[in-house]
């Protein structure tokens, strides 16, 4: 068995015709244990709003938030994954998908909501990954994020294995906290543990 890194293994997923927007109702409803209508209703009232989302992969979420919201962004480190999204969202031609890395990618603007679902396990640098979406975050803001509660440190596909780095949701409020957040919610479900977070104003 193969390891494969994040970029090559969601590129490759794309290959595999696997896009997770066209799932069938019980995979959808399998997929709401990490990231339902309570986490996609903690980002609050979105008219007028700017979101954005950090890992959008194909859309599978961005297809729900995009009609709610003025103007919706979503980043993703695949090409394969970013250029299925822009197909999956051209119902929604003011949307944005940037292809690039979170950490290093230069954003020219700040938004009013940023949400991430199962992406945190493949970042090493968590409190660098907040620090960034702290400076992308208007003030007021609300910031939210789905963990996933697995503690491997692979995932294992059956032919690929990715490296992927647990989360801890106690040092993740820490952190949120010491960089000025008030927390909103935090909950836990079957699978995920959720964050909802403010920013200040």
């Amino acid at each position: 068995m193969k390891r494969c890194g994040a970029k090559r293994h969601y590129d490759l997923l794309i290959e595999e015709n696997n896009d997770p927007v066209f799932d069938p109702p019980e995979l959808k409803a399998y997929m709401d244990g990490w990231d339902g209508e309570r986490f996609l209703g903690s980002l609050g009232d979105l008219r007028g709003k700017s979101v954005l989302e950090i890992g959008v992969g194909t859309g599978r979420l961005a297809v729900r938030v995009c009609p709610l919201c003025e103007k919706f962004s979503g980043i993703d480190l695949s090409p394969n994954t970013v250029l299925r999204a822009k197909k999956n969202l051209s119902a929604f031609p003011d949307a944005k998908i940037f292809c690039g890395n979170f950490f290093s990618y230069p954003f020219v603007e700040k938004y009013d909501v940023i949400y991430s679902s199962l992406v945190f396990l493949h970042f090493k640098r968590k409190r660098a990954a907040l620090k960034k979406a702290t400076k992308l975050l208007k003030n007021g803001g609300i910031f939210a994020i789905s963990l996933d509660k697995c503690r491997n440190q692979h995932i294992d596909y059956g032919t690929r294995k990715v490296r992927v780095y647990p989360d801890d949701p106690k040092k993740i409020e820490k952190t949120l906290a010491a960089l000025g957040f008030v927390l909103s919610d935090s909950y836990e479900t079957e699978r995920a543990f959720i964050i909802v977070a403010k920013k200040p104003k």
